[in-house]
């Protein structure tokens, strides 16, 4: 014990010693290609000019600067390397603040050997403002993108949605966001193969240049082109649920000093089942049960889906550059079918009647959305950047619903039946300007305004069937557009000095919105400003241990069809109900936190919700329906801790785990009486990386998520585990690549809910369609020593669009 002291004390003098006599000098400079194209995450390490040790190391930035921060006056080796160009290496003999310039680093001729990329394991870096999962070359990239985003820390992939843990994320490919519903964003990133992803980053406190909605980002990096010539691949996997399903694609990437093309495309057949069992207990006057209802529902999708992805960069010379970028998803098939048997008893559960309500619905709809981007780069290294989008959106739906009533003996009583026709078209049309300055080398400055316009014209027809011939309900048919326009303007200032570092930004945004139901002869509309401040600020007190905090306000607006007053029938007992009074969310997030002995972080965190969105499940005991309808709660706030740890026991072997318990409380007022929840609940994730033979060239992952009992929307959800087992192995030189996955192999990503508050009782049970075998394989061409470029553009406001349920 007295040892351990000794040397307690010895390591606290001489990190004490080195902070007192350190001169923390340092060294920037701007890493480019012959091009003069900056190179993004360049390694930069300092050696020992004796015998070559490593001192200190950073990575460049999206610009290409990097800056080595709290250095001593001595002589040393600077080294500088990225994969597919030459090292650089240089002698240094500091004496003061040095600013190296521009380092050029000259690409590897074409006519060398072929490059090996051993597969490696996942890494993890934190900043105050984000967590980087660094995944490329490793097991993960051979399964989906959803797959990748699955075993990120801190990310939550449930059905229809992705959260960082209960909060929604904003997607977003190469720093721009993805312009597809949350539907289809879900199968795009299902069918989208991993293997072009470099990094993951868990954005908690965006910077002010993403815009006030994004409270939570998850931000995909894909790999970079190094050299110039042509590569391409393609890929297929089969995948056992309750139903097989298919998808096949192929990627191409040509690059040379003028032009960088990628072009990827991928097909998706599935068939998806889920079971659920929905018990609702109906009260009188007295809340007491007056009858029982309880549904086994059993709902199949069947879709078929092409995405193509278009990514087009026209060097015009060494300070401009053109690009069109363009994103587009079609689906020509989409079925999609309930089958809902509903018993009937009384309190005593004494049988009293029973119904069946199926719903066939065929879809078919598009989604296109277009960029174009003009970029100058100034010879003091600023850059001005013209961004202009369009997006289109075109989505139909044919609906029949065919319900049957079975008496007290079980006989036939009798049955109704109607049609609905629902359609959707948006249009967004977006312009931005950015403008980036490197004040000097520890600090920068951005300005940004940004305009934008949504116009959406939506309508449904209701067709009851009688006698055979279909008459229109009057009453549940309508026509909404809506019309929104935002106008925003953001600055950032970014400075590191010492041991600080600080990033502060201001983002005001003007919202001017209406909503018209024609039929219903209303209209809706909102004006306001409002000033979205962020700031982070992180503290290196010693080697081992730094602080950071955060803050940042943002906002969400509710989606179009939040807004639409009308009424889609699910069956004739459960309807989905739009809400036209429905008011944006203001966020307040603030966050604390240290990173201390190489592998430990703890953060503290709070989050209040001003007028949160919720669809809440409401029955009406007087009519027995349960409709879905957006709301805005009285008040909703989180907080709660979170601990990490990250290690490698061996140099085959790389472990994750993340523990978090966290508070929810909400409030609302229903106009029967005021409701007020809480709930105290944990989320921890365990995620295991190894490589196995001589070469690494097989790889595994294996990891497991638990979501413990917490609160939503006025529900209780009851335990999950999530599990996953990932294998990749190359083949034919490392130009194929043989995959098998393997997900919820225990059977434990079901999950309960149940609903207990006022004149409100009901439960229900939810069999996902998520346990599943998938193999794949992926072989690739060319000159296969390229590392991809994929980009995925997208304007913001396409977040919002919401498929008609």
């Amino acid at each position: 014990m007295i040892n351990h002291l000794r040397l307690f004390f010895c390591v606290c003098i001489c990190m004490l010693s080195s902070v007192m006599f350190a001169q923390d000098y340092t060294v920037s400079g701007r890493v480019v290609d012959s091009n003069n194209n900056p190179i993004e995450f360049a390694n930069v390490v300092i050696l020992t000019e004796l015998d070559g040790d490593y001192l200190k190391g950073t990575s460049t930035d999206d610009t290409g600067f990097f800056n080595l921060i709290n250095l001593s006056e001595t002589t040393f080796y600077i080294k500088i390397s990225y994969l597919g160009f030459e090292d650089f290496q240089q002698k240094i003999i500091l004496t003061g603040h040095l600013d190296i310039k521009t380092i050029v680093l000259n690409e590897i001729p074409d006519s060398l050997d072929e490059v090996t990329i051993i597969a490696k394991k996942p890494t993890i870096t934190r900043k105050s403002d984000r967590l980087i999962f660094n995944v490329e070359n490793t097991a993960l990239i051979e399964g989906s993108t959803l797959s990748v985003l699955k075993n990120t820390p801190g990310i939550i992939v449930s059905e229809g949605t992705i959260n960082i843990k209960s909060a929604p994320a904003i997607v977003y490919i190469n720093n721009r966001r993805v312009q597809l519903t949350s539907d289809e964003l879900i199968t795009l990133l299902e069918s989208a193969p991993a293997n072009s992803i470099k990094s993951v980053e868990v954005i908690t406190n965006p910077p002010a240049s993403y815009d006030a909605d994004s409270g939570s980002v998850i931000n995909i990096i894909m790999s970079k082109n190094l050299v110039t010539g042509y590569r391409g691949s393609v890929f297929t996997n089969y995948t056992q649920g309750v139903f097989p399903r298919y998808n096949a694609g192929t990627s191409h990437y040509f690059k040379n000093n003028k032009v960088n093309l990628n072009l990827n495309y991928s097909y998706t057949k599935n068939k998806i089942n889920r079971e659920q069992d929905d018990t609702v207990n109906f009260l009188d006057s007295a809340n007491d049960i007056e009858e029982i209802w309880t549904s086994n529902i059993n709902r199949n999708t069947w879709t078929e889906t092409h995405n193509l992805n278009l990514n087009f960069d026209y060097y015009i010379n060494d300070n401009n550059t053109l690009s069109l970028t363009s994103t587009g998803l079609y689906t020509p098939y989409y079925k999609y079918q309930i089958n809902n048997n509903t018993n009937i008893t009384d309190e005593n559960y004494v049988f009293q009647e029973r119904f069946t309500a199926d719903n066939l619905s065929r879809d078919n709809k598009y989604n296109i959305g277009t960029d174009l981007i003009f970029r100058h780069d100034f010879e003091n290294s600023a850059n001005l950047t013209f961004n202009a989008h369009y997006t289109i959106y075109d989505y139909e739906r044919d609906q029949n619903v065919l319900t049957n009533t079975y008496d007290e003996n079980n006989l036939f009583s009798g049955d109704s039946e109607f049609n609905s026709i629902s359609n959707q078209k948006t249009n967004i049309v977006t312009g931005k300007i950015d403008y980036s300055l490197p004040i000097n080398e520890s600090s920068s400055f951005g300005v940004g305004v940004k305009y934008s316009n949504i116009n959406t014209d939506s309508d449904i027809t209701r067709l009851d069937i009688v006698g055979g011939s279909e008459v229109i309900n009057t009453a549940n048919t309508d026509a909404f557009k809506y019309d929104e326009k935002v106008f925003a303007a953001y600055s950032n200032y970014a400075k590191s000095w010492d041991k600080w570092e600080l990033n502060i930004g201001l983002r005001v945004e003007q919202s001017n919105i209406e909503g018209e139901s024609l039929t219903m002869n209303e209209m809706n509309t909102q004006d306001y400003l409002d000033w979205f401040p962020n700031a982070s600020v992180s503290h290196q007190i010693l080697e081992d241990l730094s602080i950071n905090a955060n803050y940042k306000r943002s906002i969400a607006r509710p989606s179009y069809t939040d807004l639409n007053p009308f009424t889609l029938f699910l069956n004739e007992n459960t309807i989905v109900l739009g809400n036209p009074n429905l008011v944006p969310t203001y966020y307040d997030h603030f966050k604390i936190g240290t990173d201390f002995l190489k592998y430990f972080t703890i953060e503290a965190y709070y989050i209040n919700y001003d007028g949160d969105i919720v669809e809440l499940p409401r029955q009406n005991n007087s009519t027995n329906m349960v409709a879905y309808t957006p709301t805005n709660l009285d008040k909703k706030v989180e907080y709660g801790f979170d601990f990490q740890f990250i290690y490698s026991p061996t140099n085959i072997w790389d472990l994750y785990f993340l523990t978090s318990f966290y508070n929810f409380s909400e409030e609302a007022d229903f106009g029967e009486g005021f409701v007020e929840q809480d709930q105290w609940s944990n989320y921890s994730i365990l995620s295991n990386s190894f490589s196995f033979l001589k070469d690494q060239s097989l790889s595994a992952s294996l990891t497991f998520t638990w979501i413990g009992k917490n609160l939503q929307q006025f529900q209780t959800v009851e335990n999950r585990l999530v599990s996953e087992l990932s294998l990749s192995k190359t083949v034919f030189n490392k130009k194929g690549v043989i995959s098998l996955s393997v997900e919820d192999f225990f059977d434990l990503q079901n999950y309960e809910t149940s609903t207990r508050y006022l004149n409100q009782s009901n439960s229900s049970f939810i069999d996902l369609d998520s346990r599943y075998i998938k193999l794949g394989f992926r072989y690739k061409f060319g000159n296969t020593k390229l590392s991809t470029n994929e980009r995925t553009t997208s304007a913001e406001e396409r977040e919002r669009l919401k498929d008609l349920n």
